[in-house]
């Protein structure tokens, strides 16, 4: 097997076990390695059958396996056929020249090395059936839909007639979804030392489960949600669109609001980032790796406010508008805050000289302080400033607050006298010391977590 020749997909991550199925088919074919390749080959299995538990797959796992090298894998050809459709010219040429030697690795027929090494068992990796109703595990790392996918591309590749036929397929799937872990997740992390210098240094992690959170999910906030699902539909529809603030009170639904977001539009080629303030000097080589994907990028930034002697805000700054290199046209930032300024000010902050306050030691304290109080004051305010839209959450007053529990009463199918599940709701609020939808939702968990249909005296 010409595992060693591959021209654009040269394999690292995960391809162990193509290596070492590579070496059992040397072997067998060769007439030797029958003792030692039998352990091995039963290793095979064994990461075949721990890849259908991590990832999902069902049917020829051995199939599976090798279909999600290939949509995982990234290179001048896969990345050109996401970004442009399906490419021509040499690379082509080298991707069917690959393709060719996976099809060796789809088409083998393993019946006598099975037999020579006395491994009876392969049929399980084979037919892999995950013993659910539909014969169909849940994956650890992929989406439903993304898990589907992958196996229904590991048959056509498998009944592929040529490389082209192949190919085709291939790039079909790389149109549709994309190619790699951009292609593969919604959301993600940024993994990286802080003040790392160089873009190798940073790695954006997949999240492998999103809460799967609609903005219907939230009760009210209508006009809030319709502010941030406009700006967002035109941003994915490659219209002008702004970086977007959501603050307010705590617990009315800003972070959920995200996660919808990532849910709703990741159809439509929508990838959130998550990064946090510690992270802000990784910024422009976290946009450099991300600049030339055909995705929309927002880089989510949740629970965000600075206080007064931190300032790692001016790399924020710099990235949103300011610096010489222009953001790109793909990536906007999307925040979370429970203050409307989200850098900390002060009462000295608005003093505008040493006149307006007292005399003395007290006048002298302010003029060291800062000499230009106005100044202070802009520099504190220019962060919130880069934000196109805001969108405010404020903290229900009472009859909001009953409306939000008996919608999420309704929506969890609990029976209850609505005035008894009110005043109990009211009597939860004020131990938990503020209206909110968390608080709301905390109150229907306590009830789901009890027997059905009771309530706390």
């Amino acid at each position: 097997m010409r595992d060693q020749e591959f021209l654009l997909y040269r394999v690292r991550e995960g391809a162990g076990l193509l290596r070492d199925m590579a070496r059992i088919i040397r072997h067998y074919e060769q007439g030797r390695g029958k003792r030692k390749d039998g352990p091995l080959f039963y290793s095979a299995i064994h990461r075949l059958l721990e890849l259908a538990g991590q990832k999902g797959f069902y049917g020829n796992l051995w199939h599976c396996y090798l279909a999600d090298l290939l949509v995982r894998h990234e290179n001048s050809y896969s990345i050109g056929c996401e970004i442009g459709g399906e490419v021509k010219g040499s690379v082509e040429l080298a991707a069917l020249h690959d393709l060719e030697i996976f099809r060796e690795f789809f088409r083998y027929d393993f019946t006598g090395l099975t037999r020579a090494l006395e491994v009876r068992e392969f049929d399980l990796a084979t037919a892999y059936d995950g013993g659910e109703a539909d014969g169909r595990p849940a994956s650890r790392v992929y989406s439903d839909g993304i898990r589907r996918q992958i196996c229904a591309l590991a048959r056509s590749l498998g009944e592929a007639g040529s490389a082209a036929d192949m190919k085709e397929s291939l790039t079909a799937f790389y149109q549709a979804y994309g190619v790699g872990k951009f292609g593969l997740h919604k959301a993600f992390r940024v993994a990286c030392p802080g003040g790392s210098p160089d873009a190798g240094a940073v790695r954006i992690v997949p999240i492998s489960k999103i809460a799967r959170v609609r903005l219907d999910d939230l009760v009210g906030y209508e006009a809030a949600k319709k502010k941030l699902t406009d700006n967002t539909e035109a941003f994915v529809e490659g219209r002008k669109a702004n970086n977007c603030l959501l603050y307010g009170d705590a617990g009315t639904g800003k972070s959920s609001c995200m996660k919808a977001v990532a849910n709703a539009y990741y159809g439509k080629g929508l990838r959130v980032i998550e990064i946090y303030k510690h992270q802000f000097r990784d910024l422009q080589a976290l946009v450099g790796q991300i600049k030339n994907r055909r995705y929309k990028f927002i880089l989510f930034m949740d629970d965000l406010s600075f206080e007064e002697f931190e300032t790692d805000y001016k790399y924020l700054k710099a990235v949103i508008e300011g610096g010489l290199e222009r953001r790109p046209d793909n990536v906007l930032i999307y925040a979370t805050s429970n203050r409307r300024h989200l850098i900390r000010e002060n009462y000295g902050d608005k003093i505008e000289g040493a006149s307006s306050v007292g005399s003395g030691a007290a006048r002298f304290s302010e003029v060291r302080q800062d000499m230009h109080a106005g100044d202070t004051v802009q520099e504190k305010l220019s962060l919130a400033a880069r934000f196109g839209v805001t969108i405010y959450f404020g903290a229900p007053d009472k009859k909001e607050f009953q409306h939000i529990v008996w919608e999420l009463a309704l929506r969890n199918g609990l029976d209850l006298p609505r005035e008894q599940l009110l005043l109990a709701a009211d009597r939860w609020e004020l131990f938990c010391g503020a209206r909110s939808g968390r608080c709301a939702q905390q109150f229907i968990d306590d009830l789901l977590g009890k027997q059905r249909g009771t309530l706390c005296p």
